[in-house]
């Protein structure tokens, strides 16, 4: 069975400082383009125009950043409102958001862990079934990296695949995240991946962290992509095929051309993976993770 994606091959996050290092790009170098909806909706003049140059030839997808979805506040409509305006501005072809709350009566300017219960998992559902049938749209949820579980009664795995399940909604597979809680909470990251839903997932991230201790790594997006992660990645398309994969970096932006060799590394992966199951994507492809 081929899932049908909302993009394809490999993809860049467009961030403001790029607009003109970017310029040159083609879908031939880069498949599809990601945003932050909230720091593009109200922007004008120069930014606003050279924005509108690069949605004109590149799909783009929104990974949203204030939405919130496990907070106790009531749903920000009027983000909302905007967001799906943008969407619609700019053919923006999929919105997905963090499995996480950044707000408490005020905005906390950071993504907090939402406490794996059973009372989360329906709390969290419901917002994001609400979040659905305001854009009239499946929403995809990002598996976040996180350093603290309070009040944890469930697995990571066993949460997010709960909420998945009960809100109906998409998977945005983080694998750089599923790597640094592999550390952070000591699992097995190749275990924690076959036993996500890679059948609800859009698309696919992949970035670099910094490696604070030994024990400890920190989720930052300003670093270059290390092996394990790639491994992982590699793993994810062996279980089930080739997934739209987009690279993030938020600082410490290198050039271009060197920006431009992880997208390349991404394509590569692609490629191999699309070789080896002779061009065909299945779900049901056996992967032997123990050779791997």
């Amino acid at each position: 069975m081929k899932r049908s994606y909302p993009v394809d091959g490999a993809g860049l996050g467009l961030r403001r400082s790029m607009l003109d290092d970017l310029q040159s790009l083609t879908v031939d170098d880069v498949q599809f383009m990601e945003v932050a909806p909230e720091n593009w909706i109200h922007l004008g003049g120069r930014f606003a125009k050279k924005f509108r140059e690069y949605t004109e030839r590149f799909p783009f997808v929104c990974h949203g950043l204030s939405l919130s979805i496990g907070s106790a506040d009531p749903l920000d409509l009027d983000l909302l409102s905007n967001i799906k305006r943008f969407m619609q501005d700019h053919n923006i072809r999929q919105y997905t958001e963090h499995l996480s709350y950044c707000s408490d009566h005020g905005h906390l300017y950071d993504l907090m862990p939402i406490p794996f219960t059973e009372e989360a998992v329906r709390h969290v559902a419901n917002r994001i079934q609400q979040v659905q049938d305001f854009l009239g749209q499946r929403i995809a949820m990002e598996n976040v990296s996180y350093y603290c579980a309070p009040q944890q009664e469930m697995s990571e795995i066993d949460f997010i695949n709960a909420v998945l399940a009960e809100a109906d909604c998409d998977l945005l597979l983080d694998v750089n995240n599923i790597y640094v809680n592999s550390i952070n909470h000591r699992y097995d990251p190749f275990e924690f991946l076959t036993q996500l839903p890679l059948e609800k997932t859009v698309y696919v991230h992949i970035a670099g962290h910094f490696e604070e201790a030994e024990d400890l790594r920190v989720d930052t997006h300003g670093a270059n992509v290390i092996a394990p992660v790639w491994k992982i990645l590699q793993v994810a398309y062996q279980r089930f095929g080739v997934m739209p994969t987009l690279l993030e970096r938020d600082f410490n932006i290198p050039a271009t051309q060197e920006l431009m060799l992880e997208v390349k590394q991404i394509q590569q992966l692609q490629d191999e993976a699309k070789t080896l199951s002779g061009g065909r994507d299945s779900m049901n492809a056996d992967s032997d993770l123990s050779k791997v």
